[in-house]
């Protein structure tokens, strides 16, 4: 097989990646456009030199799915922004509940069948999984104009219009002009006027968000949930996982600006103690300047493996891991069990990760005995995970 011929397949499923699985002549092929149930004419795009699998494009859809779509957005077919505009949106849910839950079966040892009820949530903020998203790096390609790259490439597909954004970051207004002598381009919608910042570096702009009850003010290049739902929905569902209590002592692990450590200070009261542990000094500042009336809540700028690596804490009682796509790792995993908390919320933007750390959790005798999944990124194939971990001791004594 060469890149650019066609070949004719049966897709099975969904690989968790985003791409529909086929196989030809015995060897997987990841297919983009297409969805389990089809039968597609599809080109090849890719040989990996190992040759295990390939990867293609659906370019004619022989037999088409019931879920298959017309995608609303013009630039689809060159654009990679998003890779599920084609799937009907309670089938995108579907799929990413079945991918989830493969992925806690194969990687994190989970029984078979054990979340394959599991839903994926909707949240309030999208209009049917568009104008959602309220931060976008875009790109500028040499002759100034904004947009986003191909598939698996740095090419630069230029755009008047973004249909998964914010409407005030996403229109013509600022994707319709050019911005010369910038080579990105960062969008930012708070809760307030658009932010818009040629090559984006910290200290040039700040920028509000209301969540949890409180107000938080950070700089506009800090990390927060793109989905305008997602800070609310997030915080609830870990508080209802751990129940935290007065007096408890909580660690908020990958803190960004601090917005768990800030959300729970009431519920832990005087006598509690909550510390934020974040390695970005951007989202350090912002955490100080939101929380500075909370004295309870301690701000630590170190790397979370070095602060528990070093720190001379020897228990808490509550832990909130919300780690990058990579997930925490088995050194941070182990340090954290060695504290014998009382219960872990473990917030998982990549259900692999989430699977490999479940999987080190198992080894240290802790069992995951909760899961929801939420829609934080519709028309793409990402999805939140917010897990309960408590120790297998615990939950037998």
């Amino acid at each position: 097989m060469n890149v650019g011929e066609r070949i004719g397949l049966d897709i099975t499923s969904m690989a968790h990646g985003g791409e529909a699985v086929g196989r030809h002549e015995g060897r997987v092929v990841f297919v983009r456009d297409a969805l389990p149930g089809e039968s597609v004419i599809a080109e090849v795009t890719a040989m990996p030199a190992h040759g295990r699998f390939m990867r293609a494009r659906a370019v004619d859809i022989v037999t088409a799915s019931p879920d298959r779509v017309r995608p609303p957005c013009r630039y689809v077919d060159r654009c990679g922004g998003c890779d599920w505009q084609h799937i009907a949106l309670p089938a995108q849910r579907r799929i990413k509940a079945t991918v989830v839950a493969e992925q806690l079966t194969r990687i994190g040892g989970e029984p078979a069948d054990r979340w394959s009820h599991l839903e994926v949530e909707a949240l309030e903020g999208d209009v049917d999984g568009l104008r959602w998203r309220t931060r976008m790096r875009y790109a500028v390609d040499p002759e100034g104009r904004p947009g986003l790259r191909a598939h698996h490439t740095h090419d630069v597909v230029a755009v008047t219009e973004c249909l998964i954004a914010s409407p005030a970051i996403g229109g013509a207004d600022v994707l319709d002009r050019a911005w010369p002598g910038a080579r990105e381009l960062l969008g930012v919608q708070p809760d307030g006027s658009a932010v818009l910042l040629p090559d984006p570096v910290a200290g040039r702009a700040r920028v509000t968000q209301h969540a949890a009850g409180r107000e938080w003010t950070f700089d506009a290049t800090a990390f927060w949930q793109v989905h305008p739902g997602a800070a609310d929905a997030l915080v609830r569902a870990v508080e209802e996982l751990l129940r935290p209590r007065e007096g408890d002592h909580l660690l908020d692990l990958y803190a960004g600006v601090g917005l768990f450590a800030g959300a729970y200070a009431d519920a832990l009261g005087p006598g509690g103690r909550a510390d934020a542990v974040e390695a970005d000094e951007t989202a350090i500042k912002g955490a100080r300047r939101s929380l500075h009336d909370l004295p309870t809540v301690h701000i630590h700028h170190e790397r979370v493996d070095r602060w528990l690596r070093r720190g001379p804490l020897r228990h808490c009682d509550l832990v909130v891991l919300d780690p990058p796509r990579t997930g925490a790792g088995k050194e941070v995993i182990e340090r954290i069990s060695a504290l014998r908390p009382r219960a872990i919320a473990y917030v998982a933007c990549d259900p692999a990760a989430l699977a490999r750390d479940v999987a080190t959790a198992r080894r240290l005798g802790w069992d995951m005995t909760a899961l929801r999944a939420f829609d934080l990124f519709p028309m793409t194939h990402h999805v939140e995970c917010v897990a309960l971990l408590e120790a297998r001791d615990s939950l037998t004594s």
